[in-house]
């Protein structure tokens, strides 16, 4: 594994701060402490270990409980006095019992789209149903909501085969759209997806 070695001699105490992030959701984990027999000790053995400041030793994550830390990746800031280290986390991280030491939930965030299937979920379960698009489709039913996804989907492919990309793009939107609702009526979400989709990587 390739990584700049940090600058020890900066650190007055010796130790680097190492933030973990899981390498998958990119949701930040925890943040630690390591010196140079810590960060040896992680590289050779592939689970992450910090020096403990109050037991003072080295300490493997997970060492009693079992919720190991395994490395993917090591990256340094541009003050090399910093790591960012990337982990497939074990079981929950933080010694309370949580995922992160944030107590969040450590799920897979896709940004505006999770806001988009949050949206989509809060109105097709509470809103007025003559006020709200997507509450008034949803109780049409599954068949209106499915027809619905072909038709922004023949609408998209049109697009696609002509030179209008604002048009095209604005097809797209809306077909991603309709098909979230349609994950929804299913009772999936874009995490049922991607879970599918990583069963399929090689």
């Amino acid at each position: 594994m390739e990584f700049n070695t940090p600058n020890w001699e900066k650190m007055s105490d010796g130790l680097v701060p190492a933030i973990i992030q899981d390498a998958r959701t990119k949701n930040v984990l925890m943040l630690g402490y390591m010196n140079a027999d810590a960060l040896a000790k992680t590289t050779d053995t592939g689970k992450v270990t910090f020096f403990s400041r109050s037991k003072q030793r080295l300490w493997t994550k997970g060492e009693e409980s079992g919720n190991v830390l395994n490395l993917v990746s090591i990256k340094n800031d541009c003050d090399n006095d910093s790591l960012l280290i990337n982990v497939n986390p074990v079981g929950p991280t933080c010694h309370t019992g949580t995922d992160t030491c944030w107590s969040e939930k450590n799920n897979s965030n896709f940004g505006f789209f999770s806001e988009l299937e949050s949206t989509i979920e809060e109105r097709r379960t509470t809103a007025d149903d003559s006020k709200s698009y997507v509450a008034s489709l949803f109780k049409k039913g599954i068949n209106k909501v499915a027809q619905k996804v072909g038709e922004e989907a023949v609408e998209t492919v049109i697009e696609a085969m002509d030179n209008n990309d604002e048009l095209f793009l604005y097809e797209s939107a809306d077909l991603l759209f309709h098909y979230l609702m349609l994950l929804q009526a299913k009772g999936f979400t874009l995490k049922d997806i991607e879970a599918e989709l990583m069963k399929r990587k090689k």
